[in-house]
């Protein structure tokens, strides 16, 4: 496909057995920056379509499995190569149906194939069989792939978030039934459509559609592990859905990551840059960016002089747009949600300052359109504190005591990210090590700090299980011991 092309003439099919399938019915997706635009249509699965994708996952499992760990990694990577030259392409097919600028886009597929480097490279070392010393008995203990898994990704960077699971999915020895995100499928259905054809047929499979239409993907009891990322609520229903055949899940759900300034944080261009960035990328819309700022009260003033000078730059609009540095919400009803807890804290007497410049053309053409906003102080059960705002809306708040603030913070629902800033390393790896989340960064946060040679995932409702790094081939396995007579 080519740059430009008329929205008619992009159709996405589903992905079975390496074969593209088209449907009777099709789902328009929408520009988010021009909501009236359809960017292209995809595939509207049907039940059926979903249970012979998984047919095709479980036919194509024992081969897949009886290959080395080493073999299918070299496969994983050799099926990215035919991709190299539509990179520009797919990644303005992101931008245009996901919002974000498109040197997020260009980023969101680099670190998909990045990612998978990085699972390829734990191939070697992936050990599949201990022996317990004998006797009593002469025990062997196997680490065996666990079957067909299902990998359900959200809009806001679907493939970076796919590298998280897919490749080590694959690379232990799955084969994949792969559900892009219903606003955001086409990028993603492009790009696995072509990795697929290098595949041997039915490894990777791409179904789209309703979520009705698709439950069997979570309900069959051929789909041994499923593997979802998004809110809390879903991730329950998901659950829900995964205990009629009692799959294994893993879940990386929704955080409202607090990050905590020292009292001798230096508030200069760097790190104020830092935080801002943290919680404004993708115009909030990441589940590891910087939730909520929690500042000693002396401190207040200055810092929410410089953040907001930091976002005083900020200018939104089209993501395809190079002067933009902030694209819209994916959806209205997201668009919605941010401006009700804006609405909320205003009317209980908190200060809401907005920042930066709007492109007013594209805001006339009815783009799903926030500008960055910090909540000053406000009361700490109002949404925009207890809630993920996934959005632009930033509450800054005081604390007086930060063994307290600690204390608190591990009480709280959510358990995915954290941040401790201040330029004694000593001190802020003292507060971080108290911090029951996932993980806690030092003087950064959000998704260019992460390190994907480490587990990823939640604690509380945060998630359950973990992604990448050796726990991430792990997470896909099950154990088999075999043991005789000594």
């Amino acid at each position: 496909m080519t740059v430009g092309m008329s929205s008619t003439d992009l159709v996405t099919g589903l992905v079975i057995s390496g074969e593209t399938v088209t449907t009777a019915e099709t789902i328009p997706v929408h520009d988010p920056s021009r909501p009236d635009t359809v960017v292209g249509r995809t595939a509207a699965a049907t039940p059926e379509d979903c249970e012979r994708a998984v047919a095709a996952a479980q036919r194509a499992f024992a081969d897949w499995a009886a290959r080395s760990a080493a073999e299918r990694a070299e496969l994983v990577l050799a099926a990215f190569e035919p991709l190299a030259g539509s990179a520009a392409a797919r990644a303005e097919i992101l931008t245009r149906e996901n919002g974000k600028t498109l040197q997020e886009s260009q980023i969101d597929l680099a670190v998909f194939e990045g990612r998978s480097r990085v699972a390829a490279a734990l191939a070697a070392d992936f050990e599949t069989l201990t022996t317990l010393p004998a006797p009593p008995f002469a025990t062997r203990i196997h680490r065996v792939p666990a079957g067909v898994v299902t990998v359900i990704v959200p809009f806001n960077w679907p493939l970076a978030i796919l590298g998280a699971s897919l490749p080590y999915a694959l690379i232990a020895g799955n084969t994949a039934v792969v559900k892009p995100p219903p606003t955001a499928p086409l990028a993603m259905t492009q790009t696995l459509q072509v990795m697929a054809q290098v595949l041997p047929p039915g490894v990777l499979n791409v179904v789209t559609g309703a979520n009705d239409a698709v439950q069997p993907l979570l309900t069959d009891p051929r789909v041994q592990h499923i593997v979802f990322t998004g809110s809390t609520a879903a991730g329950r229903a998901i659950m829900s859905l995964a205990s009629q055949s009692l799959a294994r899940v893993t879940l990386e759900l929704g955080g409202n990551d607090p990050a905590i300034l020292l009292d001798d944080v230096r508030l200069d261009e760097s790190t104020v840059g830092a935080l801002a960035g943290a919680a404004f990328m993708t115009t909030g819309q990441v589940c590891m960016a910087v939730k909520r700022v929690y500042v000693p009260r002396p401190r207040y003033s200055e810092l929410v002089d410089a953040v907001g000078a930091a976002l005083d730059g900020q200018r939104v609009g089209n993501g395809l747009d190079s002067r933009t540095t902030m694209g819209p919400l994916n959806t209205a009803r997201q668009r919605d949600i941010i401006q009700e807890m804006l609405d909320q804290a205003r009317a209980k007497g908190a200060e809401v300052r907005e920042y930066g410049s709007a492109d007013q053309a594209a805001v006339a053409a009815g783009g799903h359109f926030l500008r960055p906003a910090l909540v000053l102080d406000p009361a700490g059960d109002l949404r925009v504190v207890t809630e993920e705002q996934f959005g632009p809306a930033l509450p800054i708040l005081a604390y007086d005591d930060l063994d307290s603030l600690v204390d608190r913070l591990n009480t709280e629902w959510s358990g995915l990210c954290s941040s401790v800033w201040s330029p004694d390393l000593d001190r802020a790896t003292a507060v971080a090590g108290r911090l029951r989340t996932g993980t806690t960064w030092i003087n950064q946060a959000n998704a260019s700090a992460c390190d994907d040679r480490a587990p990823f995932g939640g604690f509380r409702q945060s998630g359950v299980g973990r992604e990448m790094g050796p726990e991430g081939l792990l997470e896909f396995t099950e154990t088999h011991v075999v043991t005789a007579p000594a």
